[in-house]
């Protein structure tokens, strides 16, 4: 086997082996799609069943780096995740839900009962940035009333860490 086929079956390999480790990471969750981009994700439970977007990157058609979560029903807008995602699988971060719950990923959604006072801080970090992302993304495309919305909902959140 010459090298730049062994350097492609290794390639292959790893990427196969990636692709285990995030199905794995999911913890056997069902995967979603953003209705309007195809985007697609591991959605966590908080956030109830139903129509949920993304706002954020999406490499490889994976919602990935710091953004949103939203769900909608129809022009109603429901619980939200700010936080950061890896191949679509959250890591870290906030959901919105007439409260905030905080924290990693587990078990199929974010925080647990006991949670680290630095896990706290780190996940209400990651939400600010995510918010802020939403923001800065709703600016670009002109949208100046969403922009302001997710950039007062960055200070709501950045004021907890306080």
């Amino acid at each position: 086997m010459g090298r730049p086929a062994l350097l492609a079956a290794i390639a292959s390999f790893m990427a196969f082996q990636a692709q285990g480790q995030t199905q794995a990471q999911a913890g056997g969750q069902k995967w979603s799609k953003d209705p309007t981009s195809q985007c697609e994700f591991v959605s966590p439970v908080s956030l109830t069943a139903g129509p949920t977007y993304w706002v954020g990157e999406c490499p490889a058609n994976k919602a990935t780096g710091f953004g949103m979560l939203r769900r909608r029903d129809g022009n109603q807008a429901g619980p939200a995740f700010y936080g950061e995602m890896r191949a679509g699988i959250p890591t870290i971060g906030v959901i919105d839900n007439e409260g905030y719950r905080v924290g990693h990923f587990k078990n199929g959604d974010i925080g647990d009962a006991e949670l680290e006072f630095q896990v706290r801080m780190d996940a209400f970090e990651a939400a600010v940035k995510a918010a802020r992302e939403v923001s800065s993304r709703y600016a670009k495309q002109g949208n100046q009333a969403s922009a302001r919305l997710y950039e007062g909902v960055a200070k709501q959140l950045d004021e907890q860490i306080e």
